[in-house]
Formats: C-alpha cells, sequence, structure tokens
C-alpha cells in the first residue's frame, strides 16, 4: 500500500547581510553559479584580445627607443594641442603628448640628431616659461627595448616555474594549475585595460606585473590552505561533495579575502589618484595604475577562477566521483524535505523528477513520520484495573495466612 503526497514547496534561499558577512555566516553558491563567473571573465578577455588586436599596446620609449622631453610648466594650465602646434612647427607633429595634472608635460619622439634636439627643448622650455635646463632630456636606444622586454620575459617564466613547483610541493599538481590559469588570467585582463585606455607602456608597468601575480597568488594560497584543512572532514556529512567542500571553504574565507583586498588596494588607490593627478608623478602613474588593475583582479579570479577550476579538476577524481555518485544516491532515496536541504551543487545536478514529482512512501514511513496522536482525556478512558490491582490489601492479607 503506499500513499501519494505533493512535494512541498522549497523554501526561498535567506539574503545575507552586512552582518552575516562580517561574522563569516554566509552561504554564497559560488561553484554552483561558476558558469556565471566562466561568463563573465571569458567576456572580458574576449574584449581584451579584441582590443589588443586592433590597437596593440602603447610600449614606452625604454621599449622602442628614442628621445624623450619631460617638465613642468610655469605658464600655468597647459594643454597637449599647445604642446603639438610648438612641435608642429619643428616637423614633430606626430610626437607623443602627455598632459599629468595640468601642468606637468612629457614628450616622446622618435630619434633626433642632437641640434634638433637643442632645438625642440628651447621651444618646450619657451612654451613652459621656463629655463631650458629645468627640461628633463633622455636619449634611449632600440637595443635597450629590446633588453628590457627579454628580461621580462624571462623574469615571468622563471615566475611561473617556481610558483608552479611550490604549489605542487605544497599542496598538489591540480592547485598549481589552478593557480597558475588564475594569474594568467589575470595578465591577459591588465593587459587589455592597457590596450583599451591606451596607456603607456614602461619598465615600471612589468615591476607592477611581477607585484600583481604575487598578490593574486597570495589569495589564492588562502584560500587553498582553507580547501586543504576541509578536504580531511569530507565525506563526514552525509550528501557532502568536494564542491560542495570547496564552496563551504570559500565562503569561511570570504571576509579574510575582502579585508586583505582592500588593505591592498587603499594605498594604490592613493598613488594612482593623488601621488598622480595631484603631484604630477607621471611614474608613479604607470606604476600605480598596473598595480591597481592587477590588484583588483586578482582578488576577483582568486575566488571566481582559480578555485571553481580545483573544484573541476578534483571532481574528475575517482574518489569524488564516487563520493558525488554517493550523495546523488542518497538524495533520490530521501524524502523530498530532506532533498530540499541537500547540498545544492548535488541539487543542481539531480534530475527534475528527483526533486519534483509527487514521491510514494510506505504507510509505515508515514505513520513514522507522522506527529503522535494527542491522549484521550482521563474521564474517556475505560477503567480496566482490577480491586486488587488497584488496592495492595488484599495480597498484603494472603501472605499474612501463609505465615
Amino acid at each position: 500500500m503506499s500513499v501519494t503526497t505533493a512535494a512541498p514547496p522549497v523554501s526561498p534561499r535567506r539574503r545575507h547581510t552586512l552582518r552575516d558577512l562580517y561574522h563569516e555566516r554566509t552561504s554564497f553558491h559560488f561553484i554552483e553559479r561558476s558558469w556565471r563567473w566562466a561568463i563573465l571573465s571569458g567576456s572580458i578577455i574576449l574584449i581584451s584580445a579584441i582590443a589588443f588586436a586592433a590597437s596593440g599596446l602603447n610600449l614606452g620609449i625604454d621599449f622602442e627607443g628614442g628621445t624623450q622631453w619631460q617638465f613642468t610648466s610655469k605658464a600655468g594650465s597647459v594643454s597637449s594641442n599647445g604642446v603639438r602646434d610648438v612641435l608642429g612647427k619643428l616637423g614633430l607633429g606626430d610626437a607623443k603628448v602627455l598632459i599629468v595634472g595640468g601642468d606637468a608635460v612629457r614628450v616622446q619622439s622618435k630619434d633626433l640628431t642632437p641640434a634638433l634636439q637643442a632645438k625642440v627643448t628651447a621651444a618646450l622650455a619657451k612654451y613652459g616659461r621656463i629655463d631650458a635646463a629645468q627640461v628633463s632630456l633622455t636619449n634611449v636606444g632600440p637595443t635597450w627595448g629590446d633588453k628590457v622586454s627579454s628580461k621580462a620575459l624571462k623574469a615571468l617564466v622563471v615566475f611561473f616555474l617556481v610558483i608552479a613547483l611550490y604549489l605542487t610541493v605544497r599542496f598538489e599538481w591540480r592547485m598549481a594549475v589552478a593557480a597558475i590559469i588564475a594569474v594568467i588570467h589575470d595578465i591577459l585582463i591588465t593587459v587589455g585595460v592597457y590596450a583599451i585606455t591606451g596607456f603607456e607602456v614602461t619598465p615600471a608597468t612589468v615591476v607592477a606585473f611581477l607585484t600583481i601575480l604575487g598578490f593574486s597568488l597570495y589569495d589564492t594560497v588562502v584560500v587553498f590552505d582553507k580547501v586543504k584543512d576541509n578536504q580531511a572532514r569530507l565525506g563526514t556529512v552525509r550528501g557532502d561533495t568536494y564542491s560542495s567542500m570547496v564552496n563551504r571553504s570559500m565562503n569561511q574565507v570570504l571576509m579574510r579575502s575582502i579585508n586583505t583586498s582592500l588593505v591592498a588596494l587603499l594605498p594604490v588607490a592613493s598613488l594612482l589618484f593623488v601621488g598622480t593627478y595631484l603631484f604630477g608623478g607621471l611614474t608613479l602613474r604607470d606604476f600605480a595604475l598596473a598595480l591597481f588593475v592587477g590588484l583588483l583582479t586578482g582578488a576577483y579570479s582568486s575566488i571566481f577562477v582559480a578555485t571553481p577550476i580545483l573544484a573541476w579538476l578534483k571532481e574528475r577524481e575517482p574518489k569524488y566521483r564516487a563520493l558525488r555518485a554517493r550523495a546523488q544516491s542518497d538524495l533520490a532515496r530521501a524524502p523530498r524535505g530532506v532533498v530540499a536541504e541537500a547540498p545544492a551543487e548535488v541539487r543542481a545536478e539531480a534530475p527534475d523528477e528527483m526533486v519534483v514529482v509527487e514521491e510514494q512512501v510506505n504507510v509505515a514511513a508515514v505513520e513514522s513520520a507522522a506527529p503522535p496522536r494527542p491522549p484521550r482525556p482521563p474521564s474517556a478512558r475505560p477503567v480496566t484495573q482490577s480491586p486488587t490491582a488497584a488496592s495492595p490489601r488484599p495480597r498484603q492479607q494472603r501472605r499474612r495466612k501463609r505465615r
């Protein structure tokens, strides 16, 4: 005999508050919605690739070679058009002109003869109402740019090898692969930002690249270390899977990651906006922009890129595939109320009929799960007790007669 019961509605997910975030009581479904983060990251990388293919990078003089003038005008606010008019009279209308803070000027052009360099220096000094000695002149050959580029690539390759070796020894090779993919993700997005904005790429930018790679890996290692701690207790909870354990680990370190990212971004933001636009430090801008974009993308990739990739790789292992199959089997046998509280990653992969259809359960199971019946009032109970059982005196009298 069976009884058909309608599936009760699943309770809506609770909205989190700032208090939950502060006290680390969140339960965001990072792994369940990893396809959203994949679409977001893929779209940004695609835009970056299109911008890089269309316009390329604005390589600085250190990479291409040439002549650079830099000065601070005392004539008040200056404009790039005004500087170009001065340079156009000398046949340098295609020179790069950068104005920062309203009075700091940087001009870059191809290699010039010493005589023409002197004429440009005098014209710029006259435009800025300063002495010619106050105009900084720098000559960089193309061989210097080639050396800088080759050394930057070598440093990047060595960095990847050392980090991959360390993460493999400290954790495992799957975590190393996930971390390296997240770092490459950060580099591609940062390069895309430079390609879209047209900001100049200088050796300071390369230094900032290496710096952001270290920060991105630091935040990733924090998450992976928590995953490794929770991995030892995996399987002790019914219906638990590797993905749900990873999701739980990310919620436990979410506030730590946010605090670390904010503490790192605030001084970089002050370096970028205050140091560049208030004090006119052009070199600071080249370094701080790459650092700011890299730190921001690194904080994002450690949670939304590296960890979902790790969960995807680990779920391919036979041990964790069996654990997921057992969790889905428990989900199939559980009543509807238990199904609603199963891990979200397991529910997402369960068939629809497992969650939504009406279930048939045994009468014994229904009776055992049903609430107990209320007791009858005392007046309605039948009197079944005999006088002998009601009073102990007849029993005591028989004992006396035997004695």
